[in-house]
């Protein structure tokens, strides 16, 4: 390991070895993709870089060396196809190899990658691409949304060209035709990666082109301050955002992989849980990791399985883990005696508020700590539990001291201790803090409402205790005001968990006439468990013992599953929407499926 890292961050630390004090800098044409990934590729050209495997049996060890000859060739081609610096791209490759080597080439470019999600249905499509002005989409073949795509195309006048890459099964394959064909590294074809061509009418082949593609690329010219990707910020109401980054946000995740995952660069191997469509792959499976010259894991499965998981933990011998608190809760509902896990060291989690149960219960069967953390689709890591510091239950850490962050009330004054008000980030819109979007694209109306005053704004509410920890109470629109009082979802969902009959649950408002909002409890029952008046009454009861008596669920629905995004996190949108429109019952017995 040659620390490169070392030459874009400046650290110190405590006594105790924890983080005091960071930042990073980089010169102005500073590109990851040429002075991170190449710069590796040509001083270690086999230093492993990514283990990928899918259920269909196909493995591959890709080094830093085959990353940067696939993105040379792929960077060659699209530039061959008509692709150029500042197009915006819609990148849509669930977990397949492919996407390394579409996202390094559009960086080499100079062109903005856009990853999407697989399940967007024809109205988010076409929201997306008018949007943005996408010029160009690169797409799974996996699925349907090849289709979708051609479905909204006359609505779509700014999309130039169709880009279809083989999936290579993407985990979709029947499981009794792995067996029976026995697939391996089939799918990728005899002779290799990207070998398996697909037809398409009115689309490009990907992995054809790639591979008849020179390898002989040379470097663009590109600025650290241009735009390189943009994620689409879904709200709480409204048609999402496109928070927009500069290529030093690759930077901003040095805090990500070093001080909070704790990623090994010689001998480790770190598994984040995430699809390349949402912006947790890329905090865990590209810009901090390599920048460590990190090995990172990929499993290009589609619905996620407790206990498939583990077992891949124990076969790769997985060292570092990161995924949302749902799916350490589903794991505990395994036998966790059963796999071997000796190799993980370190675990940490993120995507929703960590209870203070699964705290406790995943350290004492595992020895493990849960190391929380936060960030936003508009940030990278901003408030965590660093290496070596001592978590507290239910606190998700300090500040990264990458960033000057505060805890503002809406007159602008930090609130004192105990008080609840609104993360904020201090910001120079001359010199935005590395990492932090630059703006929300072709919005300038809510760009201002997120960065004024000297602050990113970041709709998060929270508070602090005496020694600097922040307690996560919710978004601004999750935060119920009834009967005058400010009640924390978070905080009454972590009372639930504590109950034996509750597997999951969330908390949102419902109308009121006497209160103007009630709480209510959307609750998953316990396996043994039925749901009936006695058992509201047991849950209320249990809570008015457990909470202030104002902040029990006056209303109790009991589903099958809770609805969430494909990374896991509940999405309590979906359920108040359901509840406006008298449709709770129907809405939540057919939630999302989420594979992360």
């Amino acid at each position: 390991m040659r620390n490169i890292h070392l030459r874009y961050a400046n650290e110190r630390y405590d006594a105790h070895g924890v983080l005091s004090a960071f930042s990073v800098q980089c010169d102005e044409n500073y590109n990851f993709a040429y002075d991170v990934v190449d710069d590796i590729a040509n001083a270690e050209p086999r230093r492993p870089a990514m283990v990928w495997c899918n259920p269909e049996g196909e493995e591959h060890l890709f080094s830093f060396g085959d990353l940067k000859h696939w993105s040379d060739k792929t960077a060659q081609y699209l530039m061959e196809v008509g692709v150029k610096r500042g197009d915006r791209v819609l990148v849509i490759l669930r977990r397949h190899y492919q996407f390394w080597f579409v996202a390094l080439a559009l960086h080499k470019i100079g062109a903005v990658l856009v990853p999407a999600t697989f399940m967007l249905k024809e109205h988010d499509l076409s929201y997306r691409i008018n949007s943005a002005g996408i010029s160009t989409i690169i797409c799974t073949d996996v699925g349907t949304i090849a289709q979708t795509v051609d479905n909204v195309l006359p609505q779509c006048p700014t999309l130039e060209r169709r880009i279809l890459v083989h999936g290579s099964g993407g985990g979709l394959t029947p499981a009794q035709s792995v067996a029976k064909e026995g697939l391996g590294s089939g799918l990728s074809g005899p002779e290799g990666l990207c070998k398996r061509a697909v037809s398409r009418p009115g689309w490009l082949d990907f992995n054809s082109g790639a591979r008849a593609a020179s390898s002989n690329f040379a470097r663009c010219v590109t600025k650290a301050t241009d735009p390189m990707i943009m994620y689409f910020s879904s709200g709480t109401s409204g048609n999402p955002k496109m928070a927009l980054h500069d290529s030093r946000y690759s930077l901003g995740h040095l805090g990500t992989a070093k001080h909070w995952q704790n990623v090994k660069s010689d001998g480790g191997l770190h598994f984040t849980i995430a699809d390349t469509g949402w912006g947790k792959a890329v905090w865990g499976k590209l810009y901090g990791q390599f920048l460590m010259e990190a090995c990172v894991l990929t499993y290009d499965f589609d619905r996620f399985v407790a206990a498939d998981i583990l077992e891949l933990i124990a076969r790769y011998h997985v060292t570092t883990l990161c995924c949302p608190p749902t799916m350490y809760r589903m794991f505990l509902q395994c036998d966790l005696a059963a796999y071997d896990l000796s190799a993980l060291g370190y675990s940490v989690c993120a995507g929703e508020a960590l209870n203070p149960d699964l705290f406790e219960t995943w350290r004492e069967l595992t020895g493990l700590t849960l190391m929380d953390g936060f960030g936003q689709t508009e940030t990278p890591l901003t408030v965590a539990n660093t290496r070596n510091m001592i978590p507290k239950p239910g606190s998700m850490g300090r500040p990264l001291p990458l960033y000057e962050t505060r805890i503002l009330a809406e007159d602008g004054t930090e609130c004192e201790v105990g008080k609840s008000g609104e993360i904020c980030i201090a910001y120079d819109p001359n010199n935005p803090p590395p990492g932090i979007m630059i703006e929300y694209y072709r919005d300038v109306q809510k760009t201002a409402a997120a960065i004024h005053d000297g602050w990113y704004h970041s709709g998060d509410v929270a508070w602090r205790d005496e020694d600097g920890y922040f307690y996560f109470v919710g978004r601004n629109d999750d935060v119920i005001k009834s009967s005058g009082y400010r009640i924390s979802p978070f905080e009454i969902e972590s009372v639930l968990l504590t109950h034996p009959a509750v597997s999951e649950c969330a908390v949102t408002g419902v109308p009121d006439e006497l209160r103007g909002t009630a709480v209510k409890a959307t609750v998953v029952l316990a396996r043994g468990y039925e749901a009936h008046e006695e058992m509201t009454n047991e849950l209320q009861s249990f809570m008015k013992r457990e909470t202030a008596p104002y902040k029990y669920p006056r209303f109790i629905n009991y589903v099958d599953a809770l609805p969430k995004t494909v990374n896991g996190k509940v999405r309590r949108a979906v359920i108040r929407t359901a509840d406006e429109q008298g449709s709770a019952a129907a809405a939540l017995r057919a939630p999302e499926e989420f594979g992360g």
